[in-house]
């Protein structure tokens, strides 16, 4: 939004400029031009590519938006409804990534047999995973920890109405003692995985797993490296 008011000044000369040269603007014109200086400033101050499209449609899509005359209070529900969704995505840069079953099962054939576990998800959205593991592994403690108030509910209305023994918390996986787990499993996002490199090389103790799907990590190679099909995502596996 920032950006957006940002780009005020420069699009009203740029129109001023265009009505000077006797050259026709009209509103979504003007629209176009805000959202291109904030696509501009948006790439020049290095933020992720895909806040580009994003600030180019955001003035013509309000433009849309007040010419069908929606009641304001759907404009509310959506932006609680995004809130719910997206949480502190500005701070975490962590956006909501959503896994699959082939990575699932991935995970699932990597934990030992005979041995009950603790495992947790961080980041677990609607829960696909840790229900999963509940399911398959059910001598083991599934767990997933998820920040964002609207993922975290649908998970935990999940786990009840299933009867699953998967346990889901709302938190900050950074105020968690990764000390307490077997396998931790991460799908963030490259902001994301220096820190919990830190983290997990402080306190995950001899014997655990770090798995991350899509994302590696700079500071180590991985031990492991899977894909469920040639040239799929790879899921990238730490052993400590």
């Amino acid at each position: 939004m920032l950006i957006q008011f940002g780009a005020v000044a420069p699009t009203l000369f740029l129109v001023y400029l265009l009505a000077t040269l006797r050259l026709p603007v009209t509103l979504l014109t003007a629209a176009l031009l805000q959202g291109a200086v904030a696509a501009v400033v948006t790439y020049k101050i290095g933020l992720a590519s895909w806040w580009r499209p994003i600030q180019l449609l955001f003035p013509v899509g309000l433009l849309a938006g007040t010419a069908l005359h929606l009641p304001p209070l759907l404009f509310l529900l959506l932006f609680l409804f995004l809130l719910g969704l997206y949480w502190s995505t500005f701070r975490t840069q962590v956006p909501y990534y959503p896994s699959n079953r082939r990575v699932w099962n991935e995970v699932r054939q990597l934990l030992p047999a005979g041995r009950a576990l603790r495992l947790i998800d961080i980041g677990s959205g609607l829960g696909g995973l840790t229900l999963y593991l509940a399911r398959q592994r059910p001598d083991c403690d599934c767990v997933g920890i998820e920040l964002a108030p609207l993922p975290w509910l649908a998970s935990r209305l999940r786990a009840r109405l299933s009867g699953s023994a998967a346990r889901f918390v709302r938190g900050d996986y950074e105020d968690l003692d990764f000390a307490q787990f077997d396998m931790i499993f991460a799908y963030l996002s490259p902001a994301a995985m220096d820190a919990l490199w830190r983290k997990a090389a402080a306190e995950l103790r001899p014997g655990a797993m770090l798995l991350s799907y899509e994302f590696e990590i700079d500071a180590r190679a991985p031990d492991l490296t899977v894909r469920t099909t040639p040239g799929a995502t790879p899921l990238y596996v730490w052993y400590f």
